[in-house]
């Protein structure tokens, strides 16, 4: 399939998820007008280290809500679909990038085990107390464990390979638990604003 895709550091997106976006750059605002004018879908994908590197894996956003400022920036939301993986960056005469992607099949959602809920949302409290955020515990509570999972794994301020690492863990358990890691060792280090996953 052909895909255009907004490469942006530290943006995860997960199918089932939302995320909001503002687009001012002219070539992402061309990316958004196509996509209106076809099927309101782009790829979501980080860069990596090397110059104009695209990591292989990402996730397709459908545009479900869009704000068409008169100076031509947007504010839309983007409701993930599901993960893809890039097999060849294609060229191009747009001003975005396009490639040919593949969908990734996800194994059937698994409910994690009662210890690892338990340890995922006392980590998580530990890490937003450090961190100084506020959170309605008991609107996290109600969360299923898929939603739990992914909703923190998007938002933890990680460094872009962390949050790679979190995007391609096979399953919700493996998922949870590359979390509960990255929030302990984020504990131990006071002061970095980042965790770097090596």
């Amino acid at each position: 399939m052909r895909l255009s895709i907004f490469p942006l550091p530290g943006a995860l997106l997960f199918p089932g998820l939302h995320l909001p976006l503002h687009i001012f750059e002219p070539r992402y605002q061309a990316m958004i007008s196509d996509a209106m004018a076809r099927d309101r879908r782009i790829g979501m994908i980080q860069p990596s280290d090397d110059e104009d590197g695209l990591y292989a894996v990402g996730c397709i956003g459908r545009i479900v809500e869009v704000e068409a400022m008169e100076d031509g920036r947007y504010n839309l939301v983007l409701e993930g679909v599901s993960l893809f993986r890039i097999l060849r960056e294609l060229e191009v005469t747009t001003l975005f990038r396009q490639v040919e992607a593949e969908l990734i099949a996800l194994p059937s959602p698994d409910d994690l085990s009662l210890g690892r809920r338990a340890a995922l949302e006392a980590e998580s409290r530990r890490f937003a107390d450090a961190a100084g955020y506020a959170v309605d515990w008991d609107a996290v509570a109600r969360l299923d464990d898929e939603s739990l999972v992914n909703g923190v794994a998007q938002i933890a301020p990680f460094d872009a390979a962390a949050k790679q690492g979190l995007l391609e863990a096979e399953g919700i358990e493996a998922r949870a638990e590359l979390l509960i890691q990255l929030m302990r060792f984020f504990g131990r280090h006071d002061g970095e604003e980042r965790v770097t996953l090596q």
